[in-house]
């Protein structure tokens, strides 16, 4: 019998997954960006936005979607968060979509794993029909900025998203 690979299963994740999911968020915003804030602003971030009970409401939330990336050995490697639009944009509502979250761990990255994730999370914002769908992205995220563009995703504004006393610079991106 020859061994053969088995491909990384992508699913869509379910209370069962809050500590997992809670654990791999903060491991990916660690990886991506904890070189640009002091520990303690990265600590209290971490503990809000990956903590365990966010991460089950966010789960249990009937307007929310998220998705985890398994590698072939049943590790967690990415994951990605969708859900109504909250973003302070005058013209952004609750029934417009909106991406999250998307990220996969350094070491998983590349492959069409991220592209994986996105379209999966892209296509259930829009299960009902096209809406007007709405990303943020740190304003130095140059590559996201430029996939982003590609998928019809146009920059309309910013906003400052804090990381405990941190404020980035973030771009609100809209398509339709």
């Amino acid at each position: 019998m020859t061994d053969t690979l088995r491909p990384d299963r992508l699913r869509r994740a379910t209370i069962e997954d809050a500590d997992a999911l809670s654990s791999l968020g903060a491991r990916t915003f660690t990886e991506t960006f904890a070189h640009l804030y002091p520990p303690e602003d990265l600590e209290t971030f971490l503990a809000y936005a990956y903590g365990l009970e966010r991460t089950r409401n966010d789960l249990a939330d009937p307007d929310k979607a998220s998705w985890i990336l398994e590698d072939e050995d049943g590790e967690a490697i990415g994951y990605a968060l969708a859900g109504s639009c909250d973003l302070p944009h005058d013209d952004a509502r609750p029934d417009h979509g909106e991406l999250k979250r998307i990220y996969v761990l350094k070491t998983h990255q590349g492959g069409g794993r991220g592209s994986r994730l996105l379209n999966t999370a892209l296509e259930w914002l829009e299960k009902d029909g096209p809406r007007p769908l709405w990303i943020g992205v740190w304003s130095e995220n140059f590559g996201a900025q430029r996939l982003y563009g590609r998928l019809g995703f146009e920059k309309v504004g910013e906003y400052h998203f804090p990381v405990g006393e941190t404020r980035d610079l973030e771009f609100i991106l809209r398509r339709g």
